[in-house]
């Protein structure tokens, strides 16, 4: 863990549960597993906000407990993930991609969910319904039926899932029967590492639920008093069949959708829709069977992929045999051949997609940065491996002094390295041969801690933005609010022109020109993450092959 992922930690947990929670956090993060009193005498920090953050981080499963490292008995040891809280960053990519595959009913599912960490599924489709039907006309309301419906879907498609059964710290230990030990031998460690959820058979069980009615509309009361008792739990005594089963989003289904499509928007890219479209059915039909670490997919029949085109695409079957080749013979290697049976085997070559995608991220930062010059010295020296400086200008046609200052600036920015292979063993530069070349892996990772900083500066530079004009922004709000309530109340037109006039021409135009920029910003952090989702991948993908 780097000190940008800490910094962009930190700023996550600030933004989105209060300086106290990140406090706490960060400093799980640069300490490692510590138990409650070595957190209180740390952090400065009461026992019960203590206490009350730590609840938070693991509610939203930011924060794992365990027994401590000395045994049974022993205080319990809190942890946090770093990599769950950088999750916080993809959110609205999250919500968005439900909206487009479920609609309304399934994004405000998954927005539940992210809000509030894990929820019983009758409470999420109470709280989804009602929120739908306080949206809708007058005498309409969202029967609890079609939200349980879209709930279901969810789990079918493993974006969502339960969370696994509790356990409190030294259980298992106490749980396990006693074996003495053998004389001379060591005792078996006990695994410290939560259960994951898909290790419970369980996981994508949807329970069956009691729940009938519509939604309930919310009456307005003054001074906002919704919004103060919005996030209070609600006490309901009735029991709908699903007591204790709590549901969290599974965040790696949503990265093997990002990363299909990415792969499938590649391919659209560099040849056409035609082809993106085989590669979309190829990839759909192997989702069951590949597994999420797998280098490739399932080999699959031309017969097979032929049948499982869309209705729409009116393609004959010798088209489907050309535009196979065509990805089969592609420099970027998407797709594969595994065989001949059955019209030809195919796959999807999953580790490969990663690797070309990353690399055409490393070529577009080195040409948005250094120019387009600068790019081809990159690209050449990817292609090739190894060139020494003679060779590199010859290749890349680029007189010798610019070529010199190129990559002498690549060499500085550790985005091109100079290996030397002497000709004898004391090194002598007259006998030695300087090579450059570009490492792919060790780039990315360069890379990936930059794309953190980025996105550090980004929402500092936003949560800067916020706070110098916080008098305006509340102003606006205030304004906003006693209009919305004259209008629920039938005021009159002259009473609506005055309140709006409370903000000046000048102060609009201020308003205007922050929204435009916080506006900017937040869409910069949004492809910045598209970027870091490309690296992250690669870099495991990488990571579980070798």
């Amino acid at each position: 863990m780097t000190s940008q992922e800490v910094r962009l930690c930190g700023l996550l947990l600030q933004e989105h549960f209060g300086e106290v929670v990140e406090k706490v956090g960060t400093h799980l993060l640069r300490g490692g597993a510590q138990n409650l009193r070595t957190i209180i005498h740390e952090t400065g920090i009461s026992l019960g906000l203590v206490k009350k953050s730590l609840c938070v981080l693991v509610q939203h499963g930011a924060c794992v407990f365990s027994s401590g490292r000395k045994g049974a008995g022993s205080p319990t040891e809190y942890r946090t993930s770093c990599d769950r809280i950088l999750r916080i960053l993809r959110y609205p990519r999250y919500i968005y991609t439900t909206k487009t595959l479920y609609g309304d009913t399934g994004e405000l599912i998954i927005e539940e969910l992210l809000q509030r960490g894990h929820m019983t599924m009758s409470s999420t489709v109470k709280t989804v319904a009602d929120r739908l039907t306080q949206n809708m006309e007058e005498g309409h309301c969202m029967d609890y039926g079609e939200v349980s419906n879209a709930f279901s879907k969810l789990v079918e498609t493993h974006f969502l899932q339960r969370c696994p059964p509790k356990v409190v710290a030294g259980a298992t230990a106490s749980a396990a029967p006693a074996t003495p030990a053998t004389p001379g031998t060591a005792a078996a460690p006990v695994s410290t590492a939560p259960p994951s959820p898909e290790s419970f058979p369980d996981c994508y069980k949807v329970p069956h639920m009691t729940l009938v009615g519509r939604g309930k509309r919310q009456l307005c009361s003054e001074d906002g008093e919704d919004q103060r008792n919005a996030k209070k739990p609600k006490m309901d005594s009735q029991t709908h069949g699903d007591e204790g089963i709590c549901w969290q989003v599974n965040f790696e289904r949503f990265h093997l959708h990002f990363r299909d499509q990415a792969i499938i928007s590649a391919v659209a890219n560099k040849l056409d829709q035609t082809s993106s479209e085989i590669v979309r059915t190829m990839l759909r039909m192997s989702e069951v069977t590949t597994s999420p670490a797998a280098t490739c997919t399932k080999p699959l029949s031309a017969n097979e992929i032929f049948r499982s085109l869309p209705t729409s695409y009116n393609i004959a079957r010798p088209i489907v045999d050309q535009y196979l080749t065509l990805l089969v013979d592609d420099p970027m290697e998407f797709v594969g051949k595994a065989g001949e049976s059955g019209g030809g085997m195919y796959v999807v070559n999953l580790h490969r997609a990663l690797a070309n995608l990353a690399r055409a991220t490393l070529e577009s930062v080195v040409q948005e940065r250094f120019g387009s010059r600068s790019a081809r010295i990159f690209r050449l020296l990817l292609r090739k491996r190894h060139l020494e400086q003679k060779q590199v200008e010859d290749f890349a046609m680029i007189p010798a002094k610019e070529a010199k200052d190129m990559l002498y600036t690549l060499l500085a920015q550790n985005l091109v390295q100079l290996q030397e292979i002497p000709k004898t063993p004391d090194f002598a530069p007259s006998r030695t041969f300087y090579l450059y070349t570009v490492n792919q892996l060790p780039t990315a990772r360069m890379l990936l801690q930059n794309c953190y900083k980025t996105v550090a500066n980004l929402i500092e530079r936003r949560l800067f933005e916020s706070k110098e004009s916080k008098r305006l922004l509340e102003k606006s709000q205030r304004i906003e609010a006693i209009l919305a309530s004259l209008q629920a109340s039938g005021a009159e037109p002259e009473q609506l022109t005055e309140v709006e006039e409370m903000i000046t021409a000048t102060e609009k135009q201020q308003l205007e020109a922050l929204r435009l920029h916080i506006n900017k910003l937040d869409s910069a952090e949004n492809q910045v993450d598209e970027s870091i989702f490309l690296l992250e991948s690669y870099i495991n993908s990488t990571a579980s092959t070798s």
